[in-house]
């Protein structure tokens, strides 16, 4: 069973096409120069005519809680040497 119907692969290779000559404009209104956007932009106007095309991905709640996990583990990390060096006798030193 495909994924993307042929509607919607005609919309992305406009889009890369129109990409490569430098007239595919983003919604801000620069030029568009990475292949990656022009296909996003594609699969949006495609999915924006009701073409068949996958669910958008949530790609930012995934890599935020993979950054999360990484800060969590880090400060434990640093939470367990911290501990380490309290936990340490320390020695007094008097002056004579």
């Amino acid at each position: 069973m495909a994924k993307y119907s042929k509607a919607s692969e005609k919309k992305v290779e406009k889009s890369m096409h129109e990409m490569k000559e430098g007239k595919l404009k983003s919604g801000t209104g620069k030029k568009v120069t990475n292949p990656k956007q022009a296909i996003a932009i594609g699969l949006s106007e495609a999915r924006a005519e009701g073409d068949k095309v996958p669910k958008k991905s949530d790609s930012k709640s995934k890599s935020s809680a993979k950054k999360d996990d990484s800060k969590k583990s880090d400060s434990k990390s640093s939470d367990s040497k911290k501990k380490d060096s309290k936990s340490s006798p320390k020695k007094k030193t008097s002056k004579k």
